[in-house]
């Protein structure tokens, strides 16, 4: 698929077939996520990937929005290192270049994403830390769920919007 083509046509998908992604492919859209760009390429991402039915259980009931995951069969919780970062922020500016790069891998991969936000809910944040173990500067971002769309998604409406442009100033 052609890079414009993806950008044009990648939609959040909600509705998956009840079957597994396998796990090389998982980890080819990965590693274009691990391509997007960081500050001081401090590249302060870490991703927990999930595929136990129990685990996704228990995502589902932490977070609102996740009951998908229950087709879908894989989850992607990308994280930020703080200690990492080059300044303060920087990790939330980093991992949410890193989900639209596997949102649009998914995508190439002929799979369907949806991008479920963890951050900034704090009482989500930390229920996400406490359920994956992660080290208190290992914040969560972004919840993915990844899988194969039970139907293609229809081609977005028309979102270019011209004044939204301002050229030199206001």
């Amino acid at each position: 698929m052609e890079v414009l083509e993806a950008l044009l046509t990648r939609r959040s998908v909600r509705q998956y077939e009840k079957k597994a992604v396998d796990k090389k492919t998982i980890e080819e859209i990965i590693r274009c996520a691990m391509y997007a760009p960081s500050a001081v390429n401090r590249q302060e991402w870490e991703f927990i990937v999930v595929t136990e039915e129990e685990t996704l259980r228990e995502i589902m009931n932490i977070h609102p929005y996740a009951s998908f995951l229950a087709d879908a069969g894989t989850a992607v919780i990308i994280c930020g290192d703080e200690e990492k970062q080059y300044q303060p922020g920087h990790w939330i500016t980093d991992t949410s270049a890193a989900t639209e790069n596997l949102l649009l891998a998914a995508h190439g991969k002929g799979l369907g994403a949806c991008w479920c936000g963890i951050y900034p809910d704090k009482e989500r944040m930390k229920a996400f830390q406490t359920l994956l173990g992660l080290p208190a500067h290992i914040l969560p971002l972004s919840l993915n769920a990844i899988g194969f769309p039970k139907t293609r998604p229809s081609k977005p409406a028309e979102r270019f919007l011209p004044e939204k442009i301002h050229y030199g100033k206001w």
